[in-house]
This record gives structure tokens, sequence and C-alpha cells, in this order.
């Protein structure tokens, strides 16, 4: 039986964030996000006012084909909110038929469906994560608006399953548009200095390069807090 997921688009580029940064990988967007976070940038995956006319319901047949014909060794399933779908079958096929890992990129605050090589859980104010994701969680992404975010975000996560001997890094991201941001950088900086390792300094490596949009495939960036008469 042929499953059909609501996709907002299917694009190859690289990781731009975290453990894997750098790296080639083809990215699987749903659509869809109950957490709808004020400064979304991929507000065309849920706001009212990004949302395209006609949105892609696409065979699992179909977005296989299409990361085979990538040869990316990664597949990064993300949203919107990706874990809302039952994406169970969706890693399986992608396991067995393109020989691929397959992460997974989720605010954490629904059951993850679906045996992920590596989970990225990024917390938000607007739906907690759920313990059973904490533990499961190969990395954190913490995006720090302002200063008290990291504090309030790491207080978050270790009453939810993080050890103070967790050793899985937490990685710290300026808002986008906070990315210059002399008092959020420097919250950041003196946190990955005073960390002890697991906590680290990220960035949106993909932005500067501009690398999602050499793929035809890819939507606008359209981020609620952003500029968009720059781009962003």
């Amino acid at each position: 039986m042929t499953q059909i997921l609501p996709i907002h688009e299917i694009f190859h580029t690289f990781q731009g964030e975290g453990q894997w940064m750098g790296t080639s990988a083809f990215f699987v967007r749903t659509f869809g996000c109950p957490v709808q976070c004020p400064w979304c940038d991929s507000a065309g995956t849920w706001h009212p006012n990004w949302v395209p006319k006609e949105i892609q319901r696409l065979p699992i047949e179909e977005i296989v084909k299409a990361v085979i014909l990538s040869h990316a060794p990664i597949v990064v399933v993300t949203g919107g909110e990706p874990a809302v779908h039952d994406l169970e079958f969706l890693v399986n096929s992608l396991h067995t038929l393109a020989n691929v890992r397959v992460h997974l990129e989720t605010s954490g605050g629904f059951r993850i469906k679906g045996d992920f090589d590596w989970v990225t859980l990024s917390p938000k104010k607007w739906g907690p994560p759920l313990r059973d994701n904490v533990i499961l969680a190969s990395e954190f992404k913490i995006i720090v608006e302002e200063k008290e975010d990291i504090k309030l975000y790491l207080n978050m996560l270790t009453t939810r399953g993080m050890t103070p001997l967790d050793t899985r890094p937490v990685w710290l991201h300026p808002e986008w548009t906070k990315r210059e941001d002399p008092v959020v950088l420097g919250a950041i900086a003196d946190a990955a200095k005073e960390g002890r390792g697991y906590l680290r300094a990220g960035w949106q490596l993909h932005k500067l390069y501009r690398v999602d949009s050499r793929d035809v495939r890819t939507m606008p960036l359209v981020p609620l807090g952003g500029d968009l008469r720059k781009g962003y």
C-alpha cells in the first residue's frame, strides 16, 4: 500500500547546522506545524499568509526516487514539525531502498514514529519536548532570541531527562534576525566558553552559502521575524 505525505518541499543541499554541518544532505520538509514559532523561517509550512495555494502530497516512492538520484548520503526529515506525521514507512523505505542515513529535526513535542539514525531536538517554549524524546535525541539545538533563553531551555531539557553528565552537544544558535545582536552573541559566546565542551556556539552555515536556493525545488525563505525586502 502506497503512503502519501503532505510535503512542503524536497531539495538537495548540505546540512548547515550541528554535528553534520557541511555534509551533503537531501531535505524532506513536511507540511504542517502546531508549534508555530513567531520567528519561524519555514512559515510556508503552516502560516496562512505563506501557505502555497497547492500542497504537494507525495507518494513515499517518489521521495525515495528523488533521494537516490541525488546521491546524498543523508536524508534530513524536517518541517514544519515532521513528528506530527507517521514517518515509519518513509524511514524504512529510505533505509531499505536508498541505503542512506535518515535524520530527524524536531521540536520534540510529539511522539517520534520511525527508527531514525540521528535526532536533532530543538526545544520550543510554545510546545515543550516529551521526556522520551529528550532521552532519545542525538544532539540539541537551542534558538537564542534573548540571552535568557539559554538558561530557560537548559532548565527545560534538564527537567526532561538531560543529566549533568550528559555529553551530547547542545548547539546555541542566534535567532537569525538577532545574528548581529551583540547581547545575544555575547551570551552564546560566554555560554560556549563556560560549557566544558557540551555547549557549542552554532550557526546556520547554509544561509551564508545560499546553498538551498541552488536547487530549483526550494521554496522562498519567509521567516516571520525577518525582513522580506532583504530576502530573509
